[in-house]
């Protein structure tokens, strides 16, 4: 596969696992899922907040270039999911949006809400990688 096609491939597979994750966090948030959690992250789906993220999807999946764990598609998902999550969790949350380390202030299980829904992002962006390669 070429170098182009494969880069247009990560980047739409990541895209892709990013409006997952969207409608994934944006359905915790609506059926009182986040609530329950204790977890102040309750998004509406809306343009302005999915375009950004289904962006920065796109851009995460050039992750798929490293040549990690290329025949286990679920666990490489899952294992590329961190690179998203450790930046949301480190940067975004106490530098860029002034939630604490962690995003803490939005309740004590938001790290673990994080994980999974870049989880989601992962093993779905993975998952478009394994089922597309020619």
């Amino acid at each position: 596969m070429s170098v182009a096609r494969s880069l247009s491939l990560f980047f739409a597979a990541g895209a892709l696992g990013a409006a997952a994750n969207s409608i994934f966090l944006w359905a915790f948030g609506e059926l009182g899922v986040s609530r329950l959690l204790g977890v102040a992250i309750a998004p509406s789906l809306s343009p302005a907040w999915i375009y950004p993220r289904v962006v920065w999807g796109g851009i995460w999946g050039f992750l798929f270039v490293l040549p990690v764990l290329p025949h286990a598609w679920f666990k490489r998902g899952l294992l590329l999911s961190l690179g998203p999550s450790i930046v949301q969790l480190f940067v975004v949350f106490p530098l860029k949006a002034r939630k604490g380390l962690l995003g803490l202030e939005l309740g004590v299980l938001t790290p673990v809400l994080v994980l999974l829904v870049n989880a989601v992002w992962g093993v779905v962006a993975s998952w478009w990688v394994r089922s597309t390669r020619a």
